[in-house]
């Protein structure tokens, strides 16, 4: 099994809506190409994809910013998934250490996400920490 990880392009966005969807955010082609193509006008974001046998089975979106508590940089992964039918074969894994990878060459000194609180997510906390990440804070949304 080779996997490919690589920047996403137009022609990965049809696979992007299912991946979308696991992740609890349905939306259509046309919304999702516009997101994405908005996205990638900006130079402190990066979306990467998993490739496996010509079909997106993966993707992580990441934000470089700058930090108030520290002097430096740090990217904050904002979304990641690997397809339900392909976990358990070290993609997601793969996946993370390229945007590790990333952040480093965007000279990074750190790497966060958030993760909800809700039981269906309870694997993927087992998965970051497995993979080094540390539960260190509880996130806020209010919608205006």
């Amino acid at each position: 099994m080779t996997i490919e990880i690589r920047a996403v392009q137009r022609t990965d966005y049809k696979d992007l809506i299912g991946l979308m969807s696991e992740l609890g955010y349905t939306t259509s082609l046309e919304e999702l190409t516009k997101r994405f193509e908005s996205l990638q006008k900006h130079v402190d974001y990066e979306t990467l994809v998993a490739v496996k046998d010509n079909q997106v089975i993966g993707f992580a979106g990441l934000c470089k910013a700058l930090a108030f508590e520290f002097t430096g940089i740090y990217v904050r992964i904002l979304a990641f998934v690997v397809s339900s039918k392909q976990r358990k074969q070290g993609i997601g894994t793969k996946l993370l250490k390229a945007c590790e990878e990333w952040a480093i060459q965007q000279g990074a000194e750190a790497i966060t996400l958030n993760s909800g609180n809700r039981e269906e997510r309870q694997m993927a906390h087992i998965f970051y920490t497995s993979n080094g990440y540390l539960v260190k804070s509880t996130g806020f949304i209010k919608k205006i």
